[in-house]
């Protein structure tokens, strides 16, 4: 997927300052902000459990408030349009998860053969790599001056099948929160908004409140339909290509291409390490088995390269090196969830700083 990118503030004359004139910030405004960020980020890592679902579900908001309006049109009450739609959400998941369990299953169960023969095709790999080793491992008791009796140690820990179960109810919670909580946020409309431009003092203020609201539902919403059809494309092309090159499972290939497209950089690597080891596990020769990766690999740079730059141009400019900053460190936040909504919260950051005067800067600064 290509580097995506948010609005840019405003268009300037050749030669013009790209930014209006600004009080500069006083030092200790700067330092102030800086212990503030650190103490909400170190709260955002160990209250993640509980974060997590929040901030998912009002991104989620802000794209299903098209179809709220839609149905609020046609005179459905709030709560039974949230209703609805969550239903619809929530149906299509778990259909797509039902046709997908059963390749997944087949495959799950092929993995102890696949493993092995994995190792016996990067046998031609592996050997030279024991050699050295070897050498290595002889080298060191040469150069020991005293013998030490090994230690025994016995590592205890949880077995594979509570770590999944753990995993799976940590899982089963976080999404029945995001839905529970996504309900409520869809139902109670735009009270939040209205609440808050109450209470603020000025009418700019007030105004300044609902355009940045507005911008952030039109660009996100816009940003991830534009990016699913991209995604959507994707996957079916990979889908039928494998099918045509006979892997089997191509709804379950074309799944795996659609989703791992919404982590930049990081997800199509994933891809290509996975094809490429399901490549080995099925074909005989190392030609044959590279093959699937390259086939997902030139899918991808065809959408990363021509497709989605097309769609995308003018509206969504990030810098690529914070793109790439972002994932990261919300990776390490919040694991794959926080990968894929890196690039989100990082379009809504900018965002909010264009539209606040002494921010403009920084949200000069991020884009691309």
């Amino acid at each position: 997927m290509s580097e995506p990118i948010i609005h840019p503030a405003s268009e300037t004359e050749e030669g013009a300052s790209p930014l209006p004139p600004y009080e500069p910030i006083h030092i200790n405004t700067v330092f102030l902000g800086g212990l503030f960020i650190f103490a909400t980020l170190a709260a955002c890592y160990t209250a993640s459990s509980i974060l997590l679902p929040i901030i998912l579900a009002i991104i989620l908001k802000f794209v299903l408030n098209p179809a709220m309006r839609l149905l609020q049109k046609a005179h459905i009450p709030s709560h039974v349009a949230s209703l609805l739609v969550i239903s619809v959400l929530f149906g299509g998941i778990y259909a797509l998860g039902s046709v997908l369990s059963t390749p997944a299953s087949d495959w799950a169960q092929q993995l102890p053969g696949t493993i092995t023969k994995i190792q016996h095709q990067l046998h031609t790999i592996t050997t030279p790599l024991k050699a050295t080793q070897t050498v290595v491992q002889n080298a060191e008791i040469l150069t020991q001056t005293t013998t030490t009796k090994p230690v025994t140690v016995t590592i205890q820990g949880s077995s594979f099948s509570d770590r999944l179960l753990t995993n799976t109810q940590s899982l089963a919670r976080g999404v029945g929160e995001t839905f529970l909580v996504l309900y409520f946020l869809l139902a109670s409309g735009d009270v939040f908004l209205r609440r808050l431009t109450e209470i603020l003092p000025r009418f700019h203020d007030k105004r300044q409140a609902v355009l940045i609201t507005q911008q952030i539902e039109s660009d996100i919403s816009a940003y991830l339909a534009a990016i699913t059809l991209m995604n959507a494309l994707v996957g079916i092309a990979t889908g039928a290509i494998m099918s045509l090159y006979g892997l089997g499972d191509p709804i379950l290939w074309g799944f795996m291409a659609f989703m791992l497209n919404y982590i930049p950089v990081l997800g199509p690597f994933i891809g290509i390490t996975l094809f490429i080891l399901v490549g080995i596990s099925s074909q005989t020769t190392l030609y044959a088995a590279l093959l699937p990766a390259t086939i997902y690999l030139l899918v991808h740079i065809t959408e990363s390269t021509f497709l989605t730059p097309r769609v995308l141009a003018k509206r969504f400019t990030l810098n690529p090196v914070l793109i790439i900053l972002a994932l990261i460190f919300w990776y390490w936040m919040w694991g794959v969830p926080g990968a894929i909504l890196a690039t989100p919260l990082l379009a809504i950051t900018k965002i909010i700083c264009d539209r606040i005067e002494s921010l403009r800067p920084v949200g000069h600064f991020m884009e691309g």
